[in-house]
């Protein structure tokens, strides 16, 4: 597959840029690959003047500030216009708010990805990547089912642009280490008062750096042919020694489970498995099309069991306190 792209020839769009993965995108973008343009694209008019303060126009005279939201297509049209390549990353992805404000949860994270697919075909877009959670994987709450149907719309696109060029990616991976909303933070706020509540002991989940989570959608961006669903092989921990990690001389309460959590996180179901292949850094998810085995190669894939399923719980990779005690250091 050819992964060379010459970043500096390129139009480059992130959704959601002002979030904490596309500020992060957009630092590692700068310094290694700084493309033609970059287009930051959120609705948040003070997280762009403020990002615009650390990148301004003057000092990097590839960056451009768009404000617009996912959920206006006619915006996405004057944004996408001599775009080469979509960094997806713009959803509504607060658990207990989606459950709360569930049609404002479908209206950005499912109409808001119709747009996006519509007018980068329409626009000429070379390359979609969406960014997906484990929830989306067996969803049980809302955000988990919006962002499931985003995944579905957004492989169906390759369908959809047919003989068009524009091609359509997923990446999933899990809970990204010290990102807004995340439980790290919430921890290390609740260390000052020498509590930390938990919900439940048996939790598990899967972490990943923000660093981490921006190569892999690189690298996933210039090796996509169109139609993969990408999860990479990252480290589980338990949530208690998750808080020991973070505060080992904090007492421990117990709260319940709250709506809409699980005890473990899923990013492979069981039902998926006979469509996965295996690398060494990753699992693929391979779409449904009939067409696709025959546009696309991927050599070196191993077929997996038809009952894996990639579970924070059963995952051997696990983190230890003090692995996850650098990570937070570097915060």
């Amino acid at each position: 597959m050819d992964s060379s792209i010459e970043w500096e020839k390129q139009v480059v769009l992130i959704t959601g840029g002002t979030g904490s993965f596309g500020r992060k995108f957009t630092k590692i973008m700068l310094e290694r690959h700084p493309p033609k343009k970059m287009i930051i694209f959120s609705r948040d008019e003070l997280k762009q003047f403020e990002m615009a303060q650390v990148y301004p126009d003057t000092e990097y005279a590839c960056m451009r500030y768009f404000i617009g939201d996912v959920r206006d297509k006619e915006r996405l049209y004057r944004a996408f216009e001599g775009v080469n390549y979509v960094i997806h990353a713009a959803a509504l992805k607060q658990v207990p708010a989606a459950e709360y404000n569930p049609f404002e949860a479908v209206k950005t994270n499912i109409i808001g990805a119709e747009n996006v697919i519509n007018v980068a075909i329409d626009q000429g877009v070379k390359k979609v990547i969406a960014l997906s959670t484990d929830k989306a994987a067996n969803p049980i709450n809302l955000y988990g089912a919006t962002k499931l149907c985003s995944d579905k719309l957004f492989i169906a696109g390759n369908a959809y642009a047919g003989r068009e060029d524009t091609t359509f990616s997923v990446v999933r991976y899990g809970n990204v280490v010290g990102s807004r909303g995340s439980v790290i933070p919430f921890f290390l706020k609740q260390k000052e008062s020498g509590v930390l509540t938990i919900t439940d002991p048996r939790m598990t989940r899967f972490w990943i750096t923000l660093e981490q989570g921006v190569e892999f959608v690189l690298w996933c961006l210039e090796n996509m042919c169109g139609g993969e669903l990408f999860v990479p092989k990252i480290p589980s921990m338990n949530i208690l020694d998750l808080a020991t990690a973070i505060a080992p001389e904090c007492k421990i309460e117990m709260i319940g489970i709250r709506p809409g959590e699980k005890i473990h996180e899923v990013m492979v179901p069981r039902d998926e498995a006979r469509r996965t292949i295996e690398f060494d850094r990753f699992y693929l998810i391979q779409p449904d099309f009939r067409f696709w085995k025959r546009l696309c190669t991927w050599n070196g894939g191993r077929p997996i069991p038809d009952d894996f399923e990639y579970n924070s719980g059963s995952n051997p990779w696990r983190l230890t306190a003090q692995e996850m005690g650098e990570m937070v250091k570097r915060l």
